[in-house]
């Protein structure tokens, strides 16, 4: 009888035990995973391999919760919150270079938004005026000509490209577009004979 009553005392001792810690362990998951969805969206884009891998600490804490091991949950929740916010980290430092890169971009884009498009201009004129006239620059013959043309077509349509990317948010795929367009813009000025 005296055994029963000391196993009955155990059982209730325990009971009491995991009862008193199943609110902080409640209150722990829940706090993570409000942390963890605070920082979900940009850690997709930023850090999506340390988001996996937090995700399935939380998911590990989540099943020890489910399985009523709340001294379990209690004791490993201080190493997943320091996941989480060592993600955050991650995340608000990938965010800030990528705003610097973005505005370093728009800057650039700026520059070559004001130059190419004038030389744009120029070259169709010039193509034109020589597809009428036929009278090619020194050194240039029909052929080269016809390859010029197709260059400056290609250009046209790079830098084309290049608006249409700036235009949807991708500066600094539309800057690398724009550079190669300058560059080509560049190299046909000088050999159509065309004054800048």
């Amino acid at each position: 009888m005296r055994t029963i009553k000391i196993v009955a005392l155990a059982a209730a001792a325990m009971l009491a035990a995991c009862t008193s810690q199943k609110e902080p362990a409640e209150r722990a998951v829940a706090n993570i995973e409000a942390s963890l969805n605070d920082v979900r969206a940009d850690a997709q884009k930023y850090a999506a391999d340390q988001l996996k891998s937090t995700e399935a600490s939380v998911n590990r804490l989540k099943e020890n919760l489910a399985k009523q091991d709340y001294s379990g949950v209690v004791v490993g929740a201080p190493s997943v919150a320091s996941e989480v916010d060592a993600l955050k980290s991650t995340v608000s430092t990938a965010k800030a270079d990528a705003d610097a890169t973005l505005a370093a971009a728009q800057g650039e884009w700026n520059d070559l938004n004001t130059s190419v498009p004038p030389m744009v201009e120029k070259l169709q004129a010039r193509v034109d005026q020589l597809a009428k006239t036929k009278k090619f620059p020194k050194g240039m013959d029909k052929a080269a000509f016809e390859t010029a043309k197709t260059n400056f077509e290609s250009l046209k349509t790079q830098w084309s490209e290049a608006a249409s990317e700036f235009a949807s948010g991708q500066a600094a795929n539309a800057v690398r577009k724009a550079r190669d367009a300058k560059a080509k813009a560049d190299e046909l000025m000088t050999k159509l004979e065309v004054a800048a």
